[in-house]
C-alpha cells in the first residue's frame, strides 16, 4: 500500500461515564473505576432497572463556538455527546478545524482543507424527549379527556417547536459535527446498533484509502439514559434487574454469574488521516489502522444459535485485510454485553478464530466499567485499544471474574499490566440485527 493510502490515527475524543477526553478516560480505566450508578437524569423508580452509566456534568458551550450556541436547542442528548467527542478529537489531533479556530484554540499551522475533511458517524434511534412530548400531548385531549388525534393536529403539535423533529433524526449527529467543524468531504451516518462505531470507522478507513478525503472524523455516540431506552431492553429481558443495589458489580461481561447488561450514554470520535497528510503537518500518530472486516448473521432477534458465524467472519476478514493472523495479535478487545446468550455467541466466535491463542494474549473489555453505550460503545472500545497499543499498557477489566468456563480471554484483573503490543484487534456487534465488525490496529512504523 503506497504511503498516501496508508491510514493513521491522530486524534481521540471520548465522552464516557468515567471521564471526558482521552486522558481522563484512560486514567480512570487504569484506576479500575466504575461509572455505573443510580440514574439521576430522571426518576427511574418505576422501571425494573434503576442504574445506568451517565456522563459527568459538563457545559455544551465549552465545546462549540459562541456563535453556534443557539443551535443547542435543536440538539438531542445523542447529538450533544457527539459534538463533545468531536471537539476532543480535533483538539487532541491539533487539527485546525473551524470550531477550534473560532474558539481561539488553533494550533500552529494552517487550517484543515474542509473540502478534503470527511465524516462517518454511528448513531442510534434517538428517543424523544418525553417531557417535551408529554407537554404537547396534554393539550390534545378531547372533551372526554382522552387523546384526540384531531386536536393533536390543530393544537397539540403547535406546542412543539417547528424544528422539534430535527432533534431526533440519527443523521443529525454527523450534521452538527460537520457544520461545527466545517467538514465538507463525504459524510455518512450508520445506524446498526452497537456495531455502528466499528462500521463507521471502517467506512472512513476505506474513504481515506481510496483517496476521497485526507482526513475523516469517525466513530459513534448515543445516550441510552432515558425512560424509553431503558424500557425497551427491559421488556426484552436483556437488562440486569437484580443488582440495582450494587451498580459497581452489575455489568459482568463474560463472568460465570453475568445477569444482563447495564445501559449507558457516551461515545467516541477519532481522527483518521492519510499518512502523507499526517506527516506533512507533523501530527502525532497513535497507531496505524490496517484492517477492517464486516459481516452479518442471518438470525432473528429471538435466536442466537448461529450468531457466532457472522462475528467469526468479521474477525477473519479484518485479519485478512491487515495481512496478519491470530499468532501476530498481541491484544484482543471483545465487546462483552454481559448477557448470557450474547456473550456465549461472542466467545464461540473468538474461540473459533483464535483458538488457544486467546490463552496467551491479554484481553480487555470496558463494559464492566461503563456499561453499554449503544452506537458509541464500539468507538470507546476502539479508543481504549489504540491507547493500550500506544502506551504498551493493558488496563484492568472490571467484573470479569469468576470467568465463564468457556472463556479463554486473559483479562487483567486489578492493576494495569505492561505489555509489548504491536497489533491489536477490536470487535463490535449489534445486539439486534446481526451486524458485526472488527478493526485491526498496528504500531506505527515509517
Amino acid at each position: 500500500m503506497s504511503a498516501d493510502r496508508r491510514v493513521v490515527i491522530t486524534g481521540l475524543g471520548v465522552a464516557s461515564p468515567i471521564g471526558l477526553g482521552a486522558d481522563a478516560f484512560w486514567e480512570a480505566l487504569l484506576r479500575n473505576e466504575c461509572g455505573l450508578k443510580r440514574i439521576e437524569s430522571f426518576d427511574p423508580s418505576g422501571l425494573p432497572c434503576t442504574i445506568a452509566g451517565e456522563l459527568p456534568p459538563f457545559s455544551l458551550g465549552d465545546f462549540i463556538p459562541k456563535a453556534y450556541r443557539k443551535s443547542a436547542k435543536v440538539m438531542a442528548r445523542d447529538i450533544i455527546v457527539a459534538v463533545v467527542c468531536a471537539y476532543h478529537a480535533a483538539r487532541d489531533a491539533r487539527l485546525n478545524t473551524k470550531c477550534l479556530i473560532e474558539r481561539g484554540e488553533a494550533a500552529d499551522g494552517p487550517p484543515v482543507d474542509s473540502t478534503r475533511f470527511g465524516a462517518n458517524i454511528g448513531a442510534g434511534l434517538i428517543c424523544a424527549d418525553l417531557s417535551e412530548l408529554a407537554g404537547a400531548l396534554s393539550t390534545a385531549r378531547g372533551d372526554d379527556g382522552a387523546f384526540s388525534l384531531k386536536k393533536w393536529g390543530t393544537e397539540g403539535m403547535t406546542n412543539l417547536t417547528p424544528l422539534w423533529l430535527l432533534k431526533f433524526l440519527p443523521n443529525m449527529l454527523a450534521c452538527h459535527v460537520t457544520i461545527v467543524h466545517d467538514a465538507q468531504a463525504p459524510s455518512n451516518t450508520i445506524t446498526c446498533g452497537e456495531a455502528s462505531s466499528h462500521l463507521a470507522i471502517g467506512e472512513a478507513f476505506r474513504t481515506l484509502a481510496r483517496g476521497d478525503a485526507d482526513v475523516c472524523i469517525c466513530g459513534g455516540a448515543e445516550s441510552k439514559t432515558n425512560p424509553m431506552a431503558v424500557a425497551r431492553p427491559a421488556l426484552w429481558g436483556r437488562l440486569n434487574v437484580a443488582d440495582n443495589d450494587r451498580p459497581d458489580r452489575a455489568s459482568r461481561p463474560f463472568a460465570a454469574d453475568r445477569a444482563g447488561m447495564v445501559l449507558a450514554e457516551g461515545g467516541g470520535l477519532v481522527i483518521l488521516e492519510s499518512l502523507n497528510h499526517a506527516m506533512a503537518r507533523g501530527a502525532r500518530i497513535y497507531a496505524e489502522l490496517v484492517g477492517f472486516g464486516a459481516a452479518s448473521s442471518a438470525t432473528g432477534e429471538s435466536s442466537l444459535k448461529d450468531a457466532h458465524h457472522g462475528l467469526s467472519l468479521a474477525l477473519r476478514k479484518a485479519l485478512s485485510d491487515a495481512v496478519t493472523d491470530p499468532s501476530e495479535i498481541d491484544l484482543v478487545t471483545p465487546f462483552g454485553a454481559g448477557i448470557s446468550e450474547h456473550d456465549a455467541a461472542e466467545m464461540t466466535a473468538w474461540n473459533g478464530v483464535f483458538g488457544y491463542r486467546l490463552s496467551h494474549v491479554p484481553a480487555m473489555t470496558t463494559r464492566g466499567a461503563i456499561g453499554n453505550n449503544g452506537a458509541g460503545a464500539g468507538a470507546i472500545d476502539f479508543i481504549a485499544t489504540v491507547l493500550a497499543l500506544h502506551r504498551n499498557t493493558v488496563p484492568p477489566s472490571r467484573n470479569t471474574q469468576p470467568p465463564d468456563p468457556a472463556c479463554r480471554f486473559q483479562f487483567v484483573k486489578d492493576d494495569p499490566r505492561d505489555a509489548r503490543i504491536r497489533q491489536a484487534i477490536s470487535l463490535g456487534y449489534a445486539l439486534a440485527g446481526g451486524q458485526g465488525a472488527a478493526l485491526v490496529v498496528r504500531k506505527f512504523e515509517e
